[in-house]
């Protein structure tokens, strides 16, 4: 028999009539649904009809869990519940939600991957989908996820949406870098973009890997947009200035960081072809100790630490924790969350409160632990302190990647840890986590809508892009990025769009205030 000790002893209010027994999520007095249960008895003490919940959502494991897995077994058998999850590759996960949304036959519970979904945001204007916003407060393990989250993800200052929540720091916005080569070669860790350049170089040309022979380069390039957030001070597009919405591709740092990146691909500090470099290359290239920096999560990077230590036992990529740039040091937040749960109209009230109880479960220590490691000494061990997993839980699809892409709780470090990671790693990276939260900018823009944007935006970013790349790769002078920012300071769409960012960022701001 699996052990475990259930959340919700732990969580009875004293100001409801409702009485939890255990795992059972039976109720024993009063009909009102409160703070994490999912089912209540009858007047005769019986317990109640499991709820039945379809889901949809994606799974990144090699193979999605069958419908008698044991952990979904168990979160039935915890929760009260018939889950019947629906289980998409994330390679087509986007054609399958816009079909299932055209459809009108909406799960109980389905995930969508984009906050600005068109057709999504339509439905919800049309009543669609469930408002939240009155029933959250009394799920405790929810309310847990940050309050920006919550407020990012409103529409229309309510809360339809569940969001995927993940950390707010930790992500891929800062590159790591080859700590031991800089220890080799004397040099100490950069702090702002120009130190930054004289590592990569010397990386490149003074041998970090002592072979002999000139087969190392500076960076793999796999992600470059630090660079113009350093300079602009901001996180992606946009950034507040003056209680406005502020274009960065517009701004005297983007045309900056065209001239720095310029500089790397001149001295050959970066691949030559790497517009064309898939994101796996670029790793193969970290991996083998190809190039002294690339861009990954925080514990993501460990995949290339943990490849290179295999015949390195000093190999070792620090992830930075700011860079410094005109607007003093600077890290970048992420969005909190990666995609978003939705509940249709079409399901009764007092099911959606069983819904939001199941992810209320799923958000607590014990839930969590379930969905992303199933059970001690079957799916994972625990040595040093450390979850190890088994050869159990891959034939189960028992993973973050499955359940825990459903079932989710706030960790502000959970993007610090990975499997087989040494502990002094772990509480570094931590440290690292704790010290970018102090300065970290978050991006301003996330969830706002500009209608110009979602007809024309597309369009506009293809043509950044190509010539950002145009100009790095030395194809097109600096002064053609320079003459196509006057181009779209005149263009009347690219004006409207800032202009509707405008709106929506202070529509947000009022609504937020009521």
């Amino acid at each position: 028999m699996f052990q475990h000790e259930p959340w919700f002893r732990k969580n009875i209010k004293a100001t409801t009539a409702v009485c939890l027994i255990a795992a059972l999520l039976t109720a024993c007095g009063g009909d009102k649904i409160d703070g994490g249960t999912a089912a209540k008895a009858d007047k005769a003490g019986a317990k109640e009809k499991p709820a039945e919940i379809s889901i949809l959502t994606e799974f990144n494991t090699t193979e999605a869990p069958s419908a008698d897995n044991p952990v979904l077994k168990e979160f039935e058998k915890r929760t009260n519940t018939k889950l019947s999850i629906t289980w998409v590759s994330p390679n087509n996960y986007g054609e399958k939600q816009n079909t299932v949304l055209a459809s009108g036959e909406i799960p109980d519970l389905m995930k969508v991957s984009d906050l600005i979904n068109p057709l999504m945001r339509q439905m919800v204007d049309q009543g669609a989908f469930w408002d939240l916003t009155p029933y959250l407060k009394e799920y405790p393990h929810l309310m847990e996820y940050p309050k920006e989250v919550w407020e990012k993800t409103r529409i229309n200052g309510k809360n339809f949406i569940i969001p995927s929540v993940r950390p707010l720091e930790g992500g891929n916005s800062l590159p790591s870098i080859r700590k031991d080569w800089l220890d080799k070669l004397n040099l100490k860790m950069p702090e702002t973009l120009d130190e930054l350049y004289g590592a990569l170089k010397a990386f490149t040309l003074n041998d970090p890997d002592g072979d002999g022979k000139p087969n190392t380069l500076g960076y793999t390039m796999n992600e470059y947009n630090f660079v113009q957030n350093v300079l602009n001070g901001s996180n992606g597009k946009w950034k507040v200035q003056d209680g406005k919405l502020i274009n960065t591709e517009l701004e005297p740092g983007t045309h900056d960081a065209l001239i720095w990146l310029n500089r790397l691909y001149k001295e050959k500090l970066i691949p030559e072809d790497f517009a064309a470099m898939k994101g796996s290359q670029t790793e193969d290239m970290a991996k083998a100790g190809k190039a002294g920096l690339h861009t990954d999560t925080v514990e993501g990077i460990w995949r290339s630490t943990a490849e290179l230590v295999k015949t390195n036992p000093k190999a070792d990529f620090l992830p930075f924790t700011s860079l410094k740039g005109p607007f003093g040091n600077v890290a970048f937040q992420t969005s909190g969350y990666s995609g978003l749960f939705l509940i249709p109209k079409k399901v009764p009230e007092d099911k959606v409160k069983k819904i939001l109880a199941l992810m209320d479960y799923g958000a607590s220590e014990e839930g969590f632990l379930l969905a992303c490691y199933g059970f001690e000494g079957v799916h994972y061990t625990v040595q040093d302190g450390f979850k190890v997993t088994t050869e159990q839980a891959t034939k189960d699809s028992v993973a973050q990647s499955s359940f825990g892409k459903i079932f989710e709780r706030y960790d502000k470090y959970l993007w610090a840890y990975r499997t087989g990671m040494p502990k002094d790693v772990l509480e570094r990276n931590k440290k690292i986590v704790d010290e970018r939260l102090k300065i970290s900018i978050a991006d301003p823009s996330i969830g706002l809508v500009s209608e110009t944007n979602q007809k024309l935006g597309a369009d506009y970013t293809k043509k950044i892009i190509d010539l950002k790349v145009k100009v790095i790769m030395g194809k097109e002078p600096i002064e053609a990025w320079d003459n196509f920012v006057k181009q779209l300071k005149s263009d009347a769409n690219y004006i409207k769009i800032i202009e509707e960012y405008n709106k929506a960022y202070q529509d947000r701001a009022k609504a937020s205030s009521k």
